[in-house]
């Protein structure tokens, strides 16, 4: 089947494009300025000049949930890149070389996985959360933490594929530690980091957003899905629109990244299942 075709990654797609194109587009699909306050207008319920609602501080909703795709796509895709990377180069390097290299730097996988994840998470960003670095301690906070995943399955993928005959060839023709790595074994080995980099967008979307809601993220008046759902919470029964919609839109964007990410896990598994097999024959 053709990734396109598969019916998962066209319903996450279409979610994820839109998401693309709001954050893309937000000043001009904004009707007001995410910021701009209006008591006169506090705790307005949707209606045509307000689509979502105001907010205790009389900002119109939809625009502050436009403008918060930024935030959540900027850090959530940021911090999961970022991770990728480091994971790339540990798990890489760990299953090339082996021996005393591999065994320190699966010490430091090991650590990281042991602690539980949102509490290392929150731990880190607490560092940055009095200064106003707010948004870098988050992206630092989930990088730091997300990588060690990747490198234990890059790890064992490497150490399967530095066995095969044509890297055992381009060794015998001379070519470097750092040619063989980039030109033959992680071009066979892409596929797992790639599902893993997608299927793990939403967790990272979904901390941030914790992290927000918590106070350790954007700050306000940044708009955050995750502080815009915790200052709404004490007016649920008054303004319940004003945690709703962010929470909405928080739970879209899991849902089209998961979908996204499920699919191409059942696309390229196949194609990677089919291709190990028939290498191995």
């Amino acid at each position: 089947m053709k990734p396109w075709r598969h019916p998962y990654i066209r319903a996450g797609g279409v979610i994820v494009t839109l998401l693309v194109l709001a954050a893309l587009l937000a000043p001009w699909i904004s009707p007001f300025a995410p910021d701009a306050i209006r008591l006169e207008e506090r705790y307005q319920p949707p209606s045509w000049s307000h689509w979502f609602g105001t907010d205790e501080m009389g900002r119109d909703v939809f625009s502050r949930v436009v403008h918060g795709t930024r935030i959540s796509l900027g850090i959530g895709v940021s911090a999961r890149t970022l991770g990728l990377l480091i994971g790339l180069v540990v798990g890489c390097v760990s299953g090339y070389y082996g021996g005393k290299t591999d065994l320190i730097l699966q010490r430091f996988v090991d650590m990281t996985l042991a602690f539980p994840f949102l509490l290392l998470v929150i731990s880190i960003a607490v560092i940055f959360s009095e200064t106003e670095h707010d948004l870098l301690g988050v992206l630092i906070a989930l990088s730091a933490v997300m990588w060690a995943g990747l490198a234990r399955l890059m790890r064992s993928q490497v150490m399967v594929v530095k066995e095969r005959d044509y890297v055992a060839a381009a060794r015998a023709f001379g070519a470097s530690d750092f040619r063989i790595l980039v030109r033959h074994i992680i071009p066979t080995s892409y596929v797992p980091a790639l599902i893993w980099w997608t299927m793990g967008l939403a967790q990272a979307i979904m901390a941030e957003a914790g992290l927000s809601f918590l106070g350790l993220g954007a700050q306000p008046p940044t708009p955050s899905w995750g502080s815009m759902i915790n200052y709404g919470s004490p007016a649920l029964r008054v303004a319940p629109w004003v945690s709703f919609f962010p929470g909405a839109a928080l739970a879209l964007t899991v849902l089209g990244f998961n979908l996204l990410g499920e699919g191409l896990r059942d696309v390229l598994d196949v194609r990677w299942s089919g291709r190990q097999a028939g290498e191995g024959t």
